[in-house]
């Protein structure tokens, strides 16, 4: 009786430590998990817009190019984009002063009659990513992949241009750009919007203050992308790593 007692007292024992380690191991994998699910979405969400049809929007558009040449796509959408561009190179982007300027999206593409508010998708073949880019560095947008931050150039090219993409240096399992530094000079990164693709090639790297602003400005006669992290990885965002790239035309 002792005997079968104390070996009903072993199997619970043993039940209980197995359940207590599985357990211990989905808490530890299932960050991995979740960050595998939601880079495979941002893949996915990159690649639904790659492949898109071409559809005219549902508000009517002011075509800016002349009659006898193939209207452009979103025509209203282009125009005012490169007005917003060259405003801000006149004005010395004179509105970019704190967070809260470059979280609100600079344009809703919804009032475009887009029915989606993915801009386009930036592509890093040495970091293995492509993720879409959305319009403003919300806490939403930059969840759902890389954001433009507002009062920068928007990601449509131009001479007196920097655009600047922000992604998160990891986040609740997925990549994003955590692996930033995988990026050197003379690597080529591509955006495409909703009118072409766009070549870009890397040309310095830097580390800066997040205070530093004067590093994400405009350059005078240059067509720019720059993309921001935090650094180092991990950090909590103590420092922001800089990646510049100039357009090859």
């Amino acid at each position: 009786m002792y005997r079968r007692r104390r070996s009903k007292f072993q199997i619970f024992v043993i039940t209980f430590m197995i359940f207590i380690f599985l357990m211990g191991l989905f808490i530890f994998i299932s960050p991995y998990l979740w960050g595998a699910a939601v880079d495979r979405e941002i893949q996915d969400n990159a690649l639904q817009f790659l492949s898109r049809e071409e559809t005219e929007p549902t508000s009517p558009v002011v075509e800016i190019v002349e009659p006898t040449e193939e209207p452009i796509p979103h025509a209203q959408l282009w125009e005012d984009m490169n007005a917003y561009n060259l405003r801000l190179y006149e004005q010395e982007q004179s509105g970019l002063t704190c967070e809260e300027d470059y979280r609100k999206p600079s344009f809703i593409l919804a009032n475009y009659g887009l029915d989606s508010e993915v801009f386009g998708v930036i592509r890093i073949p040495a970091m293995e990513l492509s993720m879409p880019i959305y319009l403003g560095a919300t806490k939403q947008h930059m969840a759902d992949g890389a954001a433009h931050m507002s009062q920068t150039s928007l990601p449509i090219g131009g001479i007196n241009t920097n655009c600047v993409i922000s992604g998160h240096r990891g986040y609740n399992g997925a990549s994003y750009f955590r692996f930033i530094e995988k990026l050197q000079v003379g690597d080529s990164v591509y955006i495409t919007n909703l009118w072409e693709e766009l070549t870009y090639r890397v040309t310095e790297i830097k580390i800066i203050e997040p205070s530093e602003i004067e590093n994400i400005l405009i350059q005078d006669g240059r067509d720019l992308l720059t993309l921001v992290t935090c650094h180092p990885y991990a950090s909590g965002g103590r420092q922001r790593y800089l990646v510049y790239c100039e357009r090859q035309v």
